[in-house]
C-alpha cells in the first residue's frame, strides 16, 4: 500500500458548519466500483452551539428583542470564523484514516478499495486483472462464441431449404397484426399466403375458384 493517498475528486464533502447536526464528516469512494466509505463524524462544537443560540433566541425573541438577535449574529460568526481551519484539520485526519480502506495505483493513479485491489502485483484489478478471474471469464466467452458459431452453422443448413424467392406478407392488411410471415393473420385470421396457382397452366387462381379462368382446369 502506498505510504501516501491524495484524494481530488473522488470524495464528498459531508461537512455541516451550523446547527445542532454541524460538524465534519468525508465520504470517500473506490473509482474503480464505486463502493463507499465514510470517515468518523467529528462534532464541531462552534456551530452547534450557535445553533442552538439561534434556536433558543428564535423562541425567545419576543422577550429579549434585538439584544437576542446580535448574540445570535455573534455566535455564527465566531462558528464560521474557525470553520474553514477545523475543517481542514479534519479532512487531513479523514484522508490518514482512509488510507486503510484505500490503495492509490501506481500506474493509473487511482484509488481503489481492497477488492479491487491486485495485493501480489501492487496494482489495480484493472491495470492488472486476476489471472484466475480472466481465465474463467475467457472460458465463458469461448464457450459463448462456439455455441453461436454452431447455431449460425444450422442456420445456414436449414436455410437451404427456405424459399427466400417467396413473398410474405409481415402485417396483415386488414387488422395490422404483425404476422411473421404466416399463412394466417394471428389476429383476425385473413389468409396471407400465396395465391393458389392452377396445377395445369400455373396461372393465380382468384379466391374461391373452382375452375382455373384461363384454361378451365379444374382446381
Amino acid at each position: 500500500m502506498s505510504s501516501e493517498i491524495y484524494f481530488s475528486n473522488n470524495y464528498r464533502d459531508m461537512c455541516q458548519q451550523q446547527g445542532t447536526g454541524a460538524g465534519f464528516q468525508f465520504e470517500f469512494y473506490c473509482s474503480r466500483c464505486s463502493d463507499t466509505w465514510r470517515s468518523p463524524f467529528e462534532p464541531f462544537r462552534a456551530g452547534q452551539m450557535a445553533g442552538w443560540l439561534t434556536k433558543g433566541m428564535n423562541a425567545a425573541w419576543s422577550v429579549v428583542g434585538g439584544a437576542g438577535r446580535g448574540v445570535s449574529d455573534a455566535a455564527d460568526g465566531l462558528a464560521g470564523a474557525s470553520f474553514g481551519t477545523q475543517r481542514d484539520a479534519a479532512f487531513t485526519r479523514a484522508i490518514d484514516n482512509a488510507q486503510g480502506h484505500f490503495n492509490r495505483c501506481p500506474r493509473c493513479t487511482g484509488c481503489v478499495c481492497a477488492r479491487c485491489w491486485n495485493p501480489g502485483q501492487g496494482l489495480c484489478l484493472t491495470c492488472s486483472p486476476d489471472t484466475a478471474a480472466e481465465a474463467q471469464a475467457a472460458q465463458q466467452r469461448g464457450l459463448n462464441d462456439m455455441v453461436a458459431q454452431r447455431a449460425y452453422d444450422d442456420g445456414q443448413q436449414r436455410g437451404q431449404s427456405y424459399d427466400a424467392t417467396t413473398p410474405r406478407q409481415l402485417v396483415c392488411p386488414h387488422c395490422r397484426t404483425e404476422t411473421r410471415g404466416a399463412a394466417f393473420c394471428p389476429g383476425c385470421g385473413h389468409r396471407l399466403g400465396q395465391t393458389v396457382s392452377c396445377g395445369a397452366c400455373h396461372q393465380d387462381l382468384p379466391d374461391g375458384a373452382a375452375f382455373c379462368p384461363a384454361c378451365g382446369a379444374r382446381r
